[in-house]
């Protein structure tokens, strides 16, 4: 009603203000408004004149009335049009409210992209990637949860029968002298989903990002594939970051400081160079790692960075991933038993109950030094790091008898890394990752030991390296077409240790590579893939295709007469993934 009365005055007041601004009729030729000075008797004797002359007057009067009657009907239609327009103005204005209301929940942290990354924008260094808005978000106060993850239905195929499920052990492909490499494998597998969530806040001035994911790729039961497939969930990362004044810290199990990043030393998922492979155990060759680590990185400028991180070591003698282990001298040979000392990839069955790994001693952290610049040549990234590992290995030997007296070995082995990222033109990405140095075989998957032991007990670390190259072509809006090569090499390092009986000394070798082994002295993988998003919306999130064949071989440093001189294995991955919004 109170809207109504408004509307009401406004009209009235814009016709005063037109009927004021009206000239008043016969105003210039009368003087006068009264029109009782034409109804006076006249004066003058031109009685006949006078009366004609007030006749004329009063027919323009009745124009100029008639005149000014259809200037109001047209002022009055105007008033109405423009109460109309106000009327349906002020209808609409609460929902042009609601529409312009945003909701906080959706403009706070979103989830890390878990489809292949794209670089479409470049963030500084120094600058967590800010998430895109999520209609999963929930905000309470300053603090944003973001639930992440994606489904994925994953047929996988082999040439011959690795047995290693989804994920390939490189170093174990069979030969042709064995009856698995005469039969091939096809699964189908969700193992791969991913679930997970990220929280964004403000704490004490600084940005605290923490960050959970979990797959189903953990060890499963030997029944797992008879009736209910129930695939064991597992821990990937999860970690606290912290960043103010161009200073980060970060806390938790994550990638490797020594895994290639595609942007700047970022700690997220989306900005580490882990390939776009379905492989879960990723391309022969990568270095990789997820372990709990302490970082600590500065940011300098906006484009460049350093840090250092403390990681979780593991003296390791080879034996895992599918990888040979090395053979230690009889003497010595407690020192991989059940993994008491050095890791060989076996679990422990007896007492003491422990699995393997988790009664490695290892005496110090392991450390890495990282630095990263990114370029921004017109709209295009150029990504460069380089990276230093240290590790540090100590075994005890002996019973402590007068004979056998406790002696312990130490070494200390280096390695570097150099990695590049670059967008040589617009969507195409070329892509290089060099790592070499000694006892760094755990960095390369495993497939490599980090040392042997020497006929008196010492360690010797062994030099290995490894290489991932290709490219990442965007060729449509929706399509990635990539291809990957990825190199591993060990070298060999042997020990021969002297047994004498009947006053004859032999020498019999040890370690890794000796002439008689099926150790690996190299493994290559070629990769061609293409990721296909048929669709991507913010708000449903996207489903894409996923295809990947490689073809992978492996060479042993000893070859038998008349045994076959490398393995090799045709692979293939077709996956249907939906990814959260």
């Amino acid at each position: 009603m109170t809207k109504h009365r408004s509307l009401s005055l406004i009209c009235l007041c814009l016709l005063a203000v037109q009927l004021w601004g009206a000239e008043p009729p016969n105003a210039a030729a009368t003087g006068s408004p009264d029109p009782s000075a034409a109804a006076a008797p006249a004066a003058s004797p031109a009685l006949g004149a006078s009366a004609s002359t007030n006749a004329d007057d009063l027919k323009q009067l009745r124009e100029r009335i008639a005149k000014q009657e259809e200037e109001i009907k047209r002022l009055q239609q105007s008033v109405e049009e423009q109460r109309a327009l106000l009327e349906k103005a002020v209808q609409s204005l609460p929902a042009a409210g609601t529409a312009n209301t945003v909701n906080v929940a959706n403009t706070s942290g979103g989830p890390v992209a878990l489809v292949p990354a794209v670089n479409v924008g470049y963030p500084r260094q120094h600058e967590t990637t800010e998430p895109k808005p999520s209609p999963l978000s929930i905000s309470i106060g300053n603090t944003t949860f973001t639930p992440l993850g994606f489904v994925d239905a994953t047929f996988f195929a082999r040439s011959t029968n690795v047995g290693s499920g989804i994920g390939t052990n490189f170093g174990g492909i069979p030969f042709n002298t064995s009856a698995t490499d005469h039969i091939s494998e096809a699964n189908f597998s969700t193992q791969n989903s991913r679930i997970g969530f990220r929280v964004d806040s403000t704490v004490l001035g600084g940005k605290v990002l923490g960050y959970f994911e979990a797959d189903f790729l953990g060890q499963p039961a030997p029944s797992v594939f008879i009736s209910s497939n129930s695939d064991t969930f597992r821990m990937r990362n999860i970690f606290v970051d912290w960043q103010k004044d161009g200073f980060e810290i970060l806390g938790g199990q994550d990638w490797s400081f020594m895994t290639p990043n595609r942007k700047g030393l970022s700690p997220v998922p989306s900005d580490i160079f882990f390939t776009q492979d379905m492989d879960t155990n990723y391309q022969a060759g990568l270095v990789w790692s997820r372990q709990t680590q302490f970082r600590f990185i500065a940011h300098p400028t906006e484009n460049f960075a350093f840090g250092v991180s403390l990681e979780n070591p593991q003296q390791y003698g080879g034996g895992g991933n599918g990888s040979t282990a090395i053979t230690v001298p009889t003497p010595y040979a407690a020192l991989t038993t059940n993994s008491s000392q050095v890791n060989v990839g076996t679990s422990v069955t007896s007492s003491p109950s422990l699995f393997g790994g988790v009664s490695v001693p290892n005496v110090a952290p392991d450390i890495i030094f990282k630095a990263a610049y990114d370029g921004h040549p017109g709209d295009k990234l150029f990504h460069v790091e380089a990276a230093g590992l240290v590790r540090n290995f100590k075994i005890v030997t002996g019973n402590g008898s007068s004979a056998t007296p406790f002696t312990s070995a130490n070494a200390t082995a280096f390695s570097g890394e150099f990695n590049t990222n670059l967008e040589i033109v617009k969507n195409f990405r070329l892509i290089e990752n060099l790592f070499w140095g000694e006892g760094n075989g755990r960095y390369i998957f495993g497939q490599a030991p980090d040392f042997i032991i020497t006929a008196n007990g010492g360690i010797s670390p062994i030099h290995s390296g490894s290489t991932v190259d290709g490219f990442e072509a965007t060729i449509k809006k929706n399509s990635l077409l990539y291809a990957y090569y990825g190199g591993i090499f060990i070298n060999r390092d042997v020990t021969y240790l002297g047994t004498t009986t009947a006053g004859r000394t032999t020498f019999s070798p040890f370690g890794y590579g000796y002439s008689g082994s099926s150790q690996n002295r190299a493994i290559q993988e070629g990769t061609i893939g293409l990721v296909q998003t048929f669709w991507k919306n913010p708000s449903y999130g996207a489903l894409s295709l996923i295809t990947q064949y490689s073809y992978l071989t492996r060479n042993p440093w000893s070859v038998a007469i008349g045994a076959p001189k490398a393995a090799h294995t045709n692979m293939v991955w077709i996956d249907l993934r939906y990814t959260l919004p």
